[in-house]
């Protein structure tokens, strides 16, 4: 083999596992974050429970109680915003009520 076929064998290779690895890790990264309710700002959610921000993205408030963001398990309940009203808010592991 020539040293030109050599180094693009090499390069290939290392591109296919670097690849391979990026693709491992989303999954694993999954198992260490949890829905958090209520803590998205508008635009920011990752999906909701129910209504008209059921996608990505799509949330028209700060803070819906039925949108939610994933953040590292066990931060959600210590998460706290500051509502428009001025009252604060810990994220909830299911939709909030109300």
């Amino acid at each position: 083999m020539t040293t030109p076929l050599k180094i693009a064998s090499i390069a290939v290779a290392g591109t296919l596992a670097s690849a391979f690895a990026m693709a491992s890790a989303p999954a694993q990264a999954a198992d260490d974050m949890e829905k958090c309710f209520g803590i998205a700002k508008a635009g920011q959610n990752d999906c909701a429970a129910e209504g008209s921000n059921s996608c990505a993205g799509t949330s028209k408030v700060d803070f819906d109680p039925h949108g939610w963001k994933l953040v590292k398990k066990g931060t959600c309940t210590t998460t706290t915003v500051t509502l428009p009203d001025g009252k604060a808010r810990t994220g909830s592991l299911e939709a909030i009520k109300g």
